[in-house]
């Protein structure tokens, strides 16, 4: 599996149109091939900030950038980037990209919800 995040430092205050942005989006990621998951994650606030991430899980780092060079892809980030009257975040996301060594599953529950 690979797994892909980006990060954000959202401004403060913005929080509510940054998520806004993301669950009112049409992102195609079901249509890609070796799509797993998709979760947004609310980190710690900071003095200027607060830290999200998006974490995306794929069956392989080849179906994650086959997403990237997609149509799917460009459609779902035609806005991104975007001007607007008060910025969303501070910089640019930052992208970290992760190569699944281990996985552990609880045995106690059921396999779809260990997942």
């Amino acid at each position: 599996m690979f797994i892909a995040m980006n990060r954000f430092k959202v401004v403060k205050g913005e929080e509510g149109a940054f998520e806004t942005v993301w669950s009112s989006r049409k992102t195609r990621l079901d249509e890609m091939p070796g799509f797993i998951a998709f979760h947004l994650l609310k980190g710690p606030e900071k003095e200027d900030h607060t830290l999200y991430s998006s974490h995306t899980t794929w069956a392989s780092k080849d179906d994650f950038t086959a997403w990237t060079k997609s149509e799917q892809f460009r459609e779902s980030h035609r806005s991104a980037g975007q001007p607007r009257p008060t910025p969303l975040y501070l910089g640019h996301p930052e992208f970290e990209g992760f190569e699944t060594i281990l996985t552990e599953h609880n045995p106690r529950l059921p396999r779809q919800a260990a997942e």
